[in-house]
């Protein structure tokens, strides 16, 4: 239920992508989700935040230049198999990717109308803000993962136990 996910920034140019996922790969790691984003909506959002609490560390050209700059790369976001996230995080290090981890929520649902509103909504009466979700479904008979990047994750992690009891 509580998992590491590695976020990191990649060129945004064709076949980077594919070299990261190689790298994994070839070490045996599956990556069980993965999202893509461009990073200039993940750098406005920061400096959103950063405004709100008024905290800047940077000059306001420092914060235009990086957000230009972010166009240029792609925020990943994955969430590497079960048992392996200690080899992931050696694997980037040892080919100088520079990454960070967060703790996540990865949960299985049943792939039906309404779960992620059920979710949601129980998050929600606990006062828990979702920063982010991803996942998806194959078919409508088969479980799906989604991630969630909750603002508390010990009391999502209490919300969410009822879906998937280890």
């Amino acid at each position: 239920m509580v998992r590491t996910e590695i976020s990191l920034f990649l060129k945004n140019v064709p076949g980077e992508l594919g070299k990261l996922t190689a790298l994994l790969g070839e070490a045996g790691i599956n990556i069980d989700a993965i999202t893509i984003q461009d990073a200039s909506s993940y750098v406005k959002e920061l400096f959103k935040a950063r405004g709100k609490s008024l905290k800047r560390i940077a000059s306001a050209a420092s914060y235009s230049s990086m957000s230009k700059d972010s166009a240029d790369f792609a925020l990943i976001r994955l969430l590497p198999a079960h048992g392996t996230i200690n080899q992931a995080i050696d694997l980037l290090t040892e080919h100088d990717y520079l990454f960070d981890m967060m703790p996540v929520i990865a949960v299985t649902l049943t792939n039906k109308p309404g779960e992620i509103s059920r979710i949601a909504g129980q998050l929600g009466e606990a006062g828990i803000n979702i920063n982010y979700v991803y996942g998806s479904a194959v078919h409508a008979d088969q479980p799906c993962l989604f991630v969630f990047c909750p603002d508390d994750i010990d009391l999502a992690a209490k919300v969410f136990k009822e879906y998937n009891p280890d």
